[in-house]
């Protein structure tokens, strides 16, 4: 899920939908996104702590403020005032603001995604990298 004309690095993209997925409890996303992770070449220490990344080293800064900016963007109910001052002033260190608009849109509509996941009951299991490359081009 690439927002389209960003310089937003696709890295921090896939391990943020990843996470997104797994925090909402979508086994398809989470099938996806970790699949095309391993795909791409990601090694499989990175994809495995991605649930853990906070007491993980594997992760870069940038990656890191992404990563929180994806928990906070999506666990609302645990945080009455959104994303924290904090993770905002993380997320301004690494990226610009064209950046920070992908970052932002990138969580809703992963989140959307899942969500569509979740209430048709999509099963994770059966993706194969690279088998929507038609459609998607």
């Amino acid at each position: 899920m690439v927002i389209v004309g960003s310089t937003l690095p696709k890295t921090p993209q896939d391990l943020m939908t990843l996470r997104v997925s797994q925090i909402n409890g979508c086994g398809w996303r989470t099938d996806v996104h970790s699949k095309d992770l391993a795909h791409a070449g990601e090694p499989a220490v990175r994809i495995n702590l991605v649930a853990a990344w906070r007491e993980a080293s594997v992760f870069s800064d940038a990656e890191r403020a992404a990563l929180a900016l994806a928990e906070e963007g999506t666990r609302l109910a645990d945080a009455h005032q959104g994303v924290s001052d904090e993770t905002w002033a993380q997320v301004r260190n690494h990226y610009d603001d064209d950046q920070i608009a992908a970052l932002v849109a990138l969580v809703a509509q992963i989140n959307a995604a899942n969500r569509l996941g979740v209430i048709v009951r999509q099963q994770g299991g059966s993706y194969e990298p690279g088998m929507y490359a038609e459609i998607t081009g």
